[in-house]
């Protein structure tokens, strides 16, 4: 019988597919179907810094900075009374999921600096969550501060929310950094236990009508895998952290190259919001079945198999796939 355990975050999960943050855990009903769907471990959707700051008046420098030249950037903030919800019914929801189901529940902290926010991850804590994910949004637009200087700020962040919790702490990260696998290590030196590959950064568009700018969103399609497969595999054995691999999630062979990069879990919201979430157990079917053909009988057995230090070409993960991508290309040109 084919063996689709894992362990994310010191958590023993059923198998390696996890809901990423998302609008459906809003409602408890949902939860409970999510588990009866197959997942085994659900984060939450996130509660964001300024729901936080908000509730005591105050918002964080890194978020009124520039607000003096541009007087509607906090206006453009949704209106945070009616925005999701509020840090105490976040709490609440933890909670009343704990005691709804058996599956691990991961609440999601989304911002960049301390204060408040550390003291909500100890109440998140204390709530029962299981483990706790640090969604690092910030997009740097200030011209003097330093890549150096945000690095430092992130690092602090996780610092500082370990010494005031105990359960595990995840870090989800954007891939925006120039040394990404240096960065990695600091965060796990700070006391991440796992990293969730990556934030996907949703573009504003212009509307031309209106002539403003737009939110806009996008779900992910297996390519938007890609680039997080790659960091797994080059990290996976070099990084001491487990690995979630989120964006781009589809089916069950988008699962298994998740664990062949060396990526503890597969997270997932796109194919759920397409196809129900009825879908994460066609995916670990798919995935199952793939298994049983190739003669794997354990996540664990193929784990990292096709990671960076694994495949007989580590250059593959390198400039020379660049290379070869445009070769292969230029093969198809007509003369």
């Amino acid at each position: 019988m084919t063996d689709l355990t894992t362990t994310y975050l010191g958590l023993k999960l059923k198998n390696p597919l996890v809901a990423s943050a998302s609008p459906f855990p809003k409602k408890l009903d949902n939860i409970r179907r999510m588990e009866a769907a197959g997942l085994s471990a659900i984060v939450l959707h996130s509660l964001f810094e300024e729901q936080i700051t908000f509730e005591s008046n105050e918002l964080d420098h890194f978020l009124s900075a520039g607000t003096e030249s541009f007087a509607e950037a906090l206006t453009y903030f949704p209106d945070l009374q009616h925005y999701n919800m509020g840090p105490e019914p976040y709490l609440e929801l933890i909670r009343k999921a704990r005691e709804s189901v058996e599956i691990p529940i991961i609440a999601s902290l989304n911002g960049i600096s301390t204060g408040g926010w550390v003291e909500y991850a100890r109440k998140i804590e204390q709530a029962g969550a299981s483990a706790l994910e640090l969604n690092m949004y910030y997009l740097s637009t200030d011209p003097n501060l330093s890549g150096a200087e945000l690095e430092e700020e992130y690092v602090r962040l996780v610092r500082d929310v370990r010494a005031k919790v105990r359960i595990p702490l995840a870090v989800k990260l954007s891939p925006f950094f120039t040394a990404l696998p240096q960065m990695a290590r600091r965060l796990v030196s700070a006391g991440a236990n796992g990293l969730v590959l990556f934030n996907r950064f949703y573009q504003p568009d212009l509307d031309l009508d209106a002539l403003a700018v737009a939110p806009h969103l996008k779900l992910s399609t297996s390519d938007d895998m890609l680039l997080p497969l790659r960091w797994i595999a080059v990290l996976y054995g070099r990084v001491k952290a487990d690995f979630a691999l989120s964006s781009g999630v589809h089916t069950g062979q988008d699962l298994i190259k998740a664990m062949m990069a060396g990526a503890s879990v597969a997270m997932t919201t796109s194919s759920l919001l397409q196809n129900g979430l009825e879908h994460a157990g066609r995916i670990l079917k798919e995935a199952e079945q793939w298994m049983a053909e190739h003669e794997y009988k354990s996540i664990q057995q193929m784990r990292g198999s096709m990671s960076q230090k694994a495949v007989t070409e580590p250059a593959a993960f390198e400039r020379a796939n660049y290379m070869k991508a445009l070769q292969s290309y230029d093969d198809h040109m007509p003369n």
